[in-house]
């Protein structure tokens, strides 16, 4: 497993303090606020641990209700709504400084089956032949400074290869869709819950950028406050988050200083795995606000 991999293993591998009582940490990176993806995967953890395992998540709700401080641990604490004959229902507070900072619900079912259909996958050019994300980065280092470089070439965790430029690279308006192929840069464990607690921190880094793209800008651009407002998440089908996983995101609205995109997660052979839903604040800052 890549150093970087680990480290993400490890930061999911929160600490029980008690029963219903979670510690987590954030890695030391220079980030005004805890990144929204980590807070949903250690909360998922969480909840994941208080119940049975013949139940698999099957959806998940959260709110971002503060921006997390990365320098203080989070507290999760876990309150068992539900435990009946198939479905198991679970609430995770997220807490730092004595106030809660995310929420999330989560249904966990047992393994049934049932009638099937689903959306069908869009064709894309393969994983293998789609440049890293150093080296898209790469061919931009003449617009930045020597910082630039440096977090260029920092490994990650997860391996991204997005179908066309990404809207940070190149903001220039476009249909509200976006193509990324995603995996765990490396192999993780037999563990169904880390599959999904990595693909949950995973969904959160490219989805709120596809409601941007129609509006030359991106999450980096200045002039606007960005931050994502909740996140849903609906497991369908079995996956590894350490095999490519095709993230196929649009965006059907933005109104209101707020913008929403949905994302379908397949995999390599086609079947859905995962939907998310996603909401986010696209607010332009005005020069009393800046």
């Amino acid at each position: 497993m890549g150093t970087a991999l680990d480290q993400l293993v490890a930061l999911l591998d929160i600490e029980p303090l008690e029963v219903n009582l979670f510690r987590g940490v954030s890695p030391e990176e220079d980030r005004q606020r805890v990144f929204g993806g980590q807070v949903a995967g250690q909360a998922l953890v969480a909840a994941g641990r208080t119940v049975e395992p013949d139940r698999d998540v099957h959806s998940l709700h959260a709110y971002f209700l503060r921006p997390g401080d990365p320098e203080v641990p989070i507290i999760y604490e876990v309150d068992r709504l539900r435990d009946g004959r198939s479905f198991t229902t679970r609430r995770v507070v997220a807490i730092q400084h004595g106030r809660a900072i995310f929420n999330l619900q989560a249904s966990f079912q047992i393994r049934e089956d049932g009638p099937e259909h689903q959306y069908v996958a869009p064709e894309v050019p393969d994983p293998e032949s789609l440049p890293t994300f150093r080296e898209r980065l790469k061919r931009h280092r003449d617009r930045f400074g020597p910082e630039f470089d440096q977090w260029a070439d920092q490994d990650r965790p997860i391996d991204s290869r997005h179908c066309a430029e990404p809207p940070w690279l190149d903001p220039t308006p476009r249909e509200g869709e976006q193509r990324v192929w995603i995996r765990a840069d490396g192999t993780l464990p037999d563990v169904r819950l880390i599959h999904e607690c990595v693909v949950a921190y995973a969904s959160d880094f490219t989805l709120l950028d596809t409601a941007m793209l129609p509006h030359d800008m991106s999450s980096a651009s200045k002039g606007y406050q960005v931050a994502s407002l909740d996140h849903a998440m609906w497991f369908h089908r079995p996956f590894r988050a350490d095999e490519w996983l095709l993230y196929h995101q649009k965006s059907p609205s933005a109104s209101g200083a707020r913008g929403l995109a949905e994302g379908f997660i397949y995999t390599a052979d086609g079947a859905l795995a995962v939907t998310v839903i996603q909401e986010g604040l696209i607010r332009p800052i005005s020069p009393d606000r800046a």
